[in-house]
């Protein structure tokens, strides 16, 4: 008695996780992951021939690694509790919330979009996004743009972390709150002015709930990646920070430190590299000792407003003709607001 015949499985779509795992199998043969752990093996045993051992026992490395750690042990609490609230928001919180609390005059929003920063949470990577939201819906792109410097600047998580980074220092504090969001006031004012509609893409993609989804699927999703990514940076930016003090000569410390326009320069070009998450910059701008308070406080201000990763989000949501003018102008008015705000309280 002969079998039915059974049909074939229709082809997998090339999305269907199944689809995916067997492209990556067949994309990294076992041969070539042998061959990566054997090259890894080859070079730690080459390093290891060659004095490895010493350098790692070494106390310019002891101390590099006292560094790092101790800036990471401050910092990942603040990290946390800033992605926890910043996905929380973006998962919870309707985007026409945000629209609902600016007032119609758009030269009047900008002000309040820069002070709705200090009750409404979030890192530099979601602020790109929300920006994006308000704009598709309806809030003028100067206020948008005042709110997407001044929530990663100045929110409750940066605000309560930089006093722990720097105790027995409120006016620190108080100068970065003042200095963001002067910044944040007058880049919008400054877009109200003289930006224009053909340098601005506007975005397509939704950020937020979307109808349909989990809400508590999109808050995980989204801080397990602001988390995985803001931590990255972090780990890199506390290594390069520790590496910055233990290796770099004092005399060209001295150089820029004894410079104060120098140094205000030195450190904000330095936030913009290393692209440091601002619920943990502070850490970074107080083991800074050889600068001055000014100095350390532009790196506090440039850097949550102006770096790396923040212009190659600003590029792929608003189109590089605005990240790039956007961007350049911002840190002018950064630093000049730090200036100034240094002269004062510090």
């Amino acid at each position: 008695m002969n079998e039915p015949d059974i049909p074939a499985a229709p082809p997998l779509p090339p999305t269907h996780p199944a689809a995916l795992h067997a492209r990556t199998d067949r994309a990294t043969p076992a041969s070539v992951r042998v061959a990566g752990v054997v090259s890894m093996l080859t070079v730690c045993g080459i390093g290891w021939a060659a004095g490895l051992d010493e350098l790692l026992t070494s106390a310019g490395f002891r101390a590099w690694q006292t560094i790092t750690v101790s800036v990471l042990v401050q910092a990942l609490p603040f990290l946390l509790l800033g992605t926890l609230v910043s996905g929380a928001v973006n998962a919870f919180v309707p985007a026409h919330v945000f629209g609902r609390m600016l007032p119609r005059n758009p030269a009047l929003a900008v002000p309040v979009a820069s002070a709705a920063g200090v009750v409404l949470p979030g890192c530099e990577c979601a602020s790109v996004p929300v920006a994006g939201s308000l704009i598709r819906r309806g809030v003028t792109p100067a206020a948008a743009f005042a709110f997407l410097l001044s929530a990663p600047a100045i929110n409750p998580v940066v605000l309560v972390s930089t006093a722990v980074a720097f105790p027995n220092a409120p006016e620190m504090v108080a100068a970065r709150l003042v200095a963001s969001l002067a910044t944040a006031a007058v880049m919008g004012w400054l877009w109200l002015r003289f930006g224009q509609a053909k340098w601005l893409r506007m975005p397509a993609r939704h950020s937020g709930h979307a109808p349909g989804n989990s809400r508590w699927e999109e808050f995980r999703a989204g801080f397990q990646h602001d988390f995985l990514h803001a931590g990255g940076f972090l780990v890199l930016g506390a290594m390069a920070a520790a590496t910055f003090n233990v290796t770099v000569p004092r005399s060209v410390l001295d150089t820029f430190a004894d410079s104060p326009w120098l140094s205000v320069l030195f450190l904000a070009a330095l936030a913009i590299v290393l692209a440091v998450c601002s619920e943990a910059d502070a850490f970074l701008a107080a083991s800074l000792t050889g600068f001055s308070p000014t100095a350390r406080l532009a790196f506090m201000v440039v850097g949550p407003m102006v770096d790396l990763k923040l212009i190659a989000l600003q590029a792929g949501t608003f189109g590089r003709a605005f990240a790039w003018r956007f961007s350049a102008a911002t840190a002018v008015v950064a630093v000049a607001c730090t200036a100034l705000t240094g002269w004062w309280l510090l």
